[in-house]
């Protein structure tokens, strides 16, 4: 299956600093990009906290950057800032961004899962509808940007970052580095971003979750049936939760390493 995404657009960055640049601004470790093989990364506040996340692919002498298209202006403009006398240029780029699943796609390999599949970015044919690839990633429990995080609120562990191969833990310092790896050794980790069966009619995004009447989350992205909520860990002991006219179950995916606790 191949899919276009009109709702992904795409920068260019170049010049011989490129990789340094870019290495010490985001989560994941840059210098691991290479032609088929992208790394997926977060852009963070000072504090640590999300701003955007984007695959980085390698083009010749170019890095692409695979983003989210309302985002494009903020994150050129962000990284611009911190450019200086790097010699590095940020432009966009027109070509269309295409992801495939269940077959194999000419492009680099999503890192997060191999059941993922490849994106691609240019000319494409589709088989499938951007629906259809984004009920595919909601059932493996992938974030879709804003869709599912807040700007400077959430942080990377909340949304599965570890987990999904977006955080290097060892090329040393970046943006937000600080308060990522305290969440992690520290175990300050009391929400996860999960995916959940939906019964009833898909609630909005930013629906609160409820349990026994008491607030326990927030509904994000979603199709009919399914979708993807952030929850206290406590929630995903089995209770019956709601979240407006709907019943939600959390179905915690096999490669989400926090275990669920009991309900206080």
């Amino acid at each position: 299956m191949i899919a276009h995404l009109p709702h992904r657009s795409v920068l260019v960055v170049s010049g011989t600093d490129r990789v340094s640049f870019l290495q010490g601004l985001v989560s994941n470790d840059v210098t691991h990009v290479t032609p088929g093989n992208s790394v997926w990364a977060a852009l963070l506040t000072p504090q640590g906290k999300w701003l955007a996340d984007f695959f980085i692919m390698a083009e010749g002498e170019t890095l692409l950057l695979d983003v989210e298209a309302a985002q494009a202006a903020m994150i050129a403009q962000r990284l611009g800032r911190y450019r200086l006398r790097a010699a590095v240029s940020i432009a966009p780029d027109p070509r269309p961004v295409y992801a495939g699943w269940d077959e194999p796609v000419q492009g680099a390999t999503d890192p997060r899962l191999a059941e993922a599949g490849f994106r691609f970015i240019g000319a494409c044919t589709a088989t499938a509808t951007a629906d259809d690839y984004d009920r595919h990633r909601l059932a493996l429990g992938l974030p879709d940007g804003s869709r599912d995080l807040e700007a400077e609120k959430t942080t990377l562990l909340e949304a599965g970052f570890d987990e999904l191969h977006g955080v290097s833990w060892t090329k040393g310092c970046y943006m937000g580095q600080e308060l990522t790896a305290r969440t992690k050794y520290r175990g300050l980790l009391k929400k996860r971003l999960v995916p959940v069966a939906i019964g009833g009619p898909l609630p909005a995004p930013g629906t609160p979750v409820l349990h026994d009447g008491a607030e326990v989350g927030t509904m994000r992205s979603g199709q009919p049936g399914l979708g993807l909520a952030l929850l206290r860990l406590d929630a995903l002991d089995g209770s019956a939760l709601t979240c407006g006219d709907a019943t939600l179950t959390p179905r915690p995916p096999a490669w989400m390493t926090v275990r669920p606790v009991q309900m206080a």
